[in-house]
């Protein structure tokens, strides 16, 4: 089983842990949020992940190259920020001749079983798996009656994206997905940079199935500010009785 983490972002919102370190190798309880990533990935049976990288790349680079986590670590070096679907593109080759694969933020925290997903996605024969929940964000995917994608809307711009007249509810996509190696087919025309959002409505609308697989019942925090990096700090301390090691700053 083979999985990509997502790991090349500059992290912004972050300042000022990124002004010299990638966010990815911020500190949560006794573990970067790399860590915690790559451990959540190998209790779910995957040996091999992919990890992408840009920003202080080397960092990164160093990091997993001077540890044993017990699977085997490739790195995809992205010269320019590719976005999701982007990079996964870049990184195609990794998981061509896989049956399905992976695929998972490193900015984000969830006690979510993998395990779960992938069995679901497996005996659902869908494309594509996300993972979603019903939370509060400013874009949504469109989920029928039978959980399968039909469109998406950003509450900000007020922009839709709809080819499906059939009752829908939003659910918010958490980062989270397993997908079959046939995604790449309609990447083809999407040039360099994107996101795997765009080609989930587009895969949909050729009348791929991509599904819908709540998770309300677990924990996941999207770790993309300060505040949020001290509320996981917080959960990890107060469930787990994790205590912060020094912090990256």
């Amino acid at each position: 089983m083979k999985a990509m983490l997502f790991a090349a972002g500059k992290g912004t919102r972050l300042k000022p842990l990124t002004d010299r370190h990638p966010k990815c190798l911020v500190t949560a309880g006794k573990e970067t949020l790399l860590e915690h990533g790559i451990q959540n990935l190998k209790r779910a049976g995957v040996t091999t992940i992919v990890i992408n990288i840009h920003h202080f790349a080397e960092q990164i680079i160093d990091f997993v190259t001077s540890r044993d986590f017990g699977l085997e670590i490739e790195l995809s070096a992205e010269k320019e920020l590719l976005e999701t679907g982007g990079g996964l593109l870049f990184a195609a080759e990794h998981f061509r001749d896989e049956d399905s694969f992976l695929v998972c933020n490193s900015d984000i925290y969830s006690t979510l079983d993998l395990r779960t997903l992938l069995e679901y996605h497996h005996k659902s024969n869908q494309l594509a798996t996300l993972a979603v929940s019903q939370r509060e964000t400013s874009r949504y995917l469109r989920f029928n009656e039978q959980q399968l994608l039909v469109g998406w809307e950003n509450c900000k711009t007020n922009e839709v994206v709809s080819w499906n007249q059939d009752p829908f509810e939003t659910r918010a996509f958490n980062g989270i997905q397993v997908m079959s190696p046939k995604i790449f087919d309609y990447m083809t025309d999407m040039g360099e940079r994107f996101s795997t959002i765009q080609v989930y409505l587009n895969a949909a609308q050729a009348g791929e199935s991509i599904g819908a697989y709540p998770m309300d019942d677990s924990f996941w925090i999207d770790i993309g500010t300060v505040a949020k990096l001290e509320s996981l700090r917080t959960y990890l301390k107060t469930y787990q009785g994790e205590d912060n090691n020094p912090r990256l700053d």
